[in-house]
């Protein structure tokens, strides 16, 4: 830092955001309409469906998966790992596990636009469970919480984020009301879905078909690619999904698929009250002596200069665990300590957990290359506490399915167990499997523990010689024991859909952060009823510095069943809704301590 030029730039603002992914585009937008005049500071760069993946090269494998070219540059950006805090952590020198996005529109360029609400008894995780169970269903160590607001609170939030991206689906409760083909576990709804299901493939009918017959409640995964053309309520319009295959881990040049760029930016970027700034990476949130109040943020701008920016409200809207380490760097909350159980910044870091069962068949011709981010079909007889955990030994669950995403050629090879790992009888194998292999998928929830946690590393720093942020994490036994029942379940339907054989690919040993698995990173600043256990009260709002708000998914207090950006996009909804009309009236904590 002390190489950087310095420069100050005095026009304060009423509102900076630092990161413009989903929730700074969510938080942008809503802040703007009711006036405020908004800075957004993003360090990746501009891109645009047009110019940036257009249809012309969107499918490019090699360059948006295996370069990672929408992705974080681990060469300019990374953590460093360790699964045990006696452990050394070191960097993660290329992206696996995990895929933050970098540039304008984060990871909302590259998502699946798999769309969930969590359900009621996720927010009371905690009270839920030992209401039902008792208190000695909590293992020694696990220190899941209660959200500090309910699903009943956030229903108009998920709502306007459903209908802001026109997402494709089917209602399973409507005001109490359960209905046919829908998911009957979810939460009431007040509405149908803008758009009815995506056109459904092979693979998923033939899994909806066998879940059926075991008495489970199939029902089509809810979808932000448009299962017909759609003009959303501020006026944008969203184009027909194509089935290309290609959402995962890529933009989408047609229109179809939900993002900032698509169902925000054209109507944000022409208000007068709004400005984008890219290549700006914000290095601190900026407090007075006492540490009570934020100033603005320094940030290093494309030239290498240091820049001040004066805002009133200083909003966190990067990845979450760029959120965390923002914090941690610039002394906003107490950071957190696993021998003691004090602190709040880096408690309660969750992630997810995932396994599959393969079918193959030799008579069935499933085409998985026709797919979409959230093409497919699910039950979610399994997920949270939708069944009885009696006699489980675990508590949590998560959702089973078929979804089509699309088998890109160089990441989808899927063959039988024992065959050879590379030769003639690998490709063999893989031509024969390539079109008849349909993947079950489960995706489990993970709790909180105490030993699960982010702070800065000691000894590896980033190029402008700031600590990295370090990441200890394990899965548990409430974990390991809750995928092994969900892949069983899997299994069982698997076995349902007759095909020739099954491969069970159970999730087993410590988490590993090489291979990809999901990019659901949550908690590290989370939210919650009481400041000596959470970082930010029930509006999103530190405890400790008022004008600093924090929304994403590091405020989850623990990871649910399910995908988390509906989630995310409520509550961005909900802080913007309490900054507007309650903190911008009358400056403060919004809750009292």
């Amino acid at each position: 830092m002390a190489a950087l030029m310095e420069r100050r730039d005095p026009a304060t603002v009423d509102v900076v955001l630092v990161g413009f992914g989903w929730a700074g585009a969510i938080m942008g937008e809503a802040l703007t309409a009711a006036g405020l005049n908004v800075l957004a500071l993003e360090r990746g760069g501009w891109r645009t469906a047009g110019n940036h993946f257009a249809t012309s090269f969107d499918q490019d494998e090699l360059r948006y998966y295996w370069r990672h070219h929408l992705f974080q540059n681990v060469a300019h950006e990374t953590l460093t790992f360790r699964n045990k805090s006696d452990q050394r952590a070191l960097p993660m020198r290329r992206l696996g596990s995990f895929l933050p996005g970098a540039g304008v529109g984060g990871g909302g360029i590259h998502w699946n636009g798999q769309v969930w609400r969590f359900l009621p008894s996720d927010f009371a995780a905690k009270s839920h469970n030992v209401a039902r169970y008792g208190a000695g269903v909590l293992p020694a160590g696990m220190t899941i919480q209660d959200y500090p607001v309910s699903y009943a609170e956030l229903e108009p939030y998920f709502d306007r984020f459903e209908y802001l991206c026109g997402v494709s689906g089917k209602a399973g409760n409507l005001n109490g009301a359960l209905q046919p083909g829908g998911n009957p576990f979810e939460g009431p709804r007040s509405r149908e879905y803008p758009n009815p299901p995506l056109d459904m493939t092979y693979g998923p009918t033939l899994f909806a078909e066998a879940a059926g017959r075991l008495g489970l409640h199939p029902f089509p995964h809810p979808a932000a690619n448009m299962s017909r053309a759609y003009t959303n309520p501020l006026g944008l319009q969203l184009a027909p999904c194509t089935y290309c295959g290609f959402c995962e881990k890529f933009g989408c040049g047609n229109d179809s698929k939900a993002s900032p760029q698509t169902t925000i930016l054209p109507v944000l970027m022409a208000r007068p009250n709004f400005e984008l700034r890219t290549h700006c990476e914000v290095v601190k949130v900026e407090l007075t002596p006492d540490r009570k109040h934020a100033t603005g943020v320094a940030y290093v701008d494309e030239s290498r200069a240091t820049v001040f920016q004066p805002a009133n409200i200083v909003v966190l809207s990067a990845f979450p665990l760029e959120n965390v380490r923002l914090m941690l760097l610039s002394g906003i909350g107490k950071p957190y300590d696993p021998a003691s159980g004090t602190g709040t910044v880096g408690r309660n870091y969750s992630y997810q957990i995932t396994s599959s069962v393969n079918v193959f068949y030799d008579d069935k011709l499933l085409n998985p290359f026709i797919g979409a981010g959230a093409l497919g079909m699910i039950v979610d007889d399994y997920n949270g506490d939708n069944f009885d955990h009696r006699g489980k030994d675990f508590i949590g669950g998560g959702y089973i399915g078929v979804v089509n995403t699309g088998a890109r050629p160089i990441e989808t090879h899927p063959v039988p167990d024992k065959t050879p790992k590379w030769g003639a009888a690998f490709k063999r194998a893989v031509v024969d499997s390539y079109l008849k292999t349909i993947s079950v998928v489960t995706h489990g929830a993970v709790m909180s523990h105490r030993g699960n946690y982010l702070d800065l590393d000691p000894t590896y720093t980033d190029w402008l010689g700031r600590p990295m942020l370090r990441m200890t994490f394990d899965f548990t036994d409430n974990e390991h024991r809750m995928s092994d029942f969900l892949t069983e379940r899997a299994a069982d339907i698997a076995r349902a859909m007759g095909g020739r054989e099954i491969s069970v690919k159970k999730r087993s040993g410590s988490y590993d952060i090489v291979p990809y698995q999901t990019t659901h990173n949550t908690g590290g600043a989370i939210m919650g009823a009481d400041p000596a256990t959470s970082a930010l009260n029930r509006y999103l709002q530190s405890w400790d510095v008022p004008n600093v708000f924090a929304p994403g998914a590091n405020a989850f207090p623990q990871n649910a069943g399910y995908n988390p950006m509906g989630t995310v996009a409520a509550l961005t909804y909900w802080c913007a809704n309490a900054i507007v009309g309650r903190y911008v009236k009358s400056p403060g904590p919004l809750v009292q301590a």
